[in-house]
């Protein structure tokens, strides 16, 4: 498939970066290996995340969504291109300095919950900020709680509760530090379907009533469908996006990506 680049995604990246734009890459590729051996997991990405929108990102396997976010996430650096966080050049910072910014400015939720198993969830929940010498706001970190629903579970440990109420104390932990991004690596993968949808419901609570900014890689066109706007990648190249999508047109779009 030949690569689009969308209108949206070349005026996200052409403005100024400002209140209107949560992170940006502007040329982003990414290679692994050398010489004849060397495979091109993302090619030339420009794209614009808009703030407290919530954004999918997805694509067959092998398409690059995952390099993507965790470009986009510094978690990984880019073999060329530039990524910014609002009006910070992260792709230019010091792995020390990336550390902090990681731990301060951006949330994560992924498959694996990684919640410490001799801490209740709701020292889970803080936890991040306690390490960082940051005291949590009780007001925000209640008002999380309440909309993820673990009110009555917070006493509890990791053992005493189910997976997706595990996954939600993550993403309680991913944003009551207040984060400016929040991203999200398959969320649901190890969920079944109600919690994957308990879950997905608190993300787009979190955007609607808290301000919050997603940006979450899914395969699954239902998952999708709660986002704002679905960014489509296709061999390392981003070919399309699609906004106020519904499952049923993420599917049929799937369908022929790779034609």
């Amino acid at each position: 498939m030949t690569p689009i680049t969308t209108t949206t995604a070349l005026d996200r990246v052409g403005a100024p970066a400002g209140a209107d734009v949560a992170a940006r890459a502007e040329h982003l590729s990414k290679r692994y290996g050398a010489g004849e051996a060397v495979v091109t997991a993302l090619d030339d990405v420009s794209v614009g995340l808009d703030r407290g929108r919530f954004t999918a990102i997805m694509g067959p396997s092998g398409s690059g969504k995952s390099t993507l976010l965790h470009l986009l996430a510094g978690l990984d650096r880019p073999t060329s291109g530039t990524v910014h966080l609002g009006d910070t050049e992260i792709t230019a910072l010091r792995d020390k300095a990336l550390t902090t910014l990681r731990r301060d400015r951006i949330g994560f939720i992924f498959q694996s919950f990684n919640l410490l198993p001799t801490m209740t969830a709701a020292e889970n929940i803080v936890l991040p900020m306690r390490i960082a010498g940051r005291r949590p706001d009780p007001h925000w970190v209640a008002s999380i709680v309440e909309t993820v629903g673990l009110t009555g579970r917070l006493g509890h440990r990791p053992s005493q509760l189910s997976g997706g109420q595990q996954q939600r104390v993550a993403a309680a932990r991913a944003l009551a530090s207040r984060p400016e991004i929040v991203f999200a690596d398959e969320p649901t993968g190890a969920l079944d379907s109600r919690s994957g949808s308990e879950l997905l419901q608190f993300l787009r609570t979190a955007v609607d009533d808290l301000g919050q900014t997603v940006v979450m890689v899914t395969h699954d066109p239902a998952a999708a469908s709660y986002a704002d706007r679905v960014l489509f990648l296709a061999d390392g190249h981003l070919v399309d996006e699609m906004l106020a999508p519904s499952a049923d047109d993420v599917l049929d779009y799937m369908k022929h990506l790779g034609d």
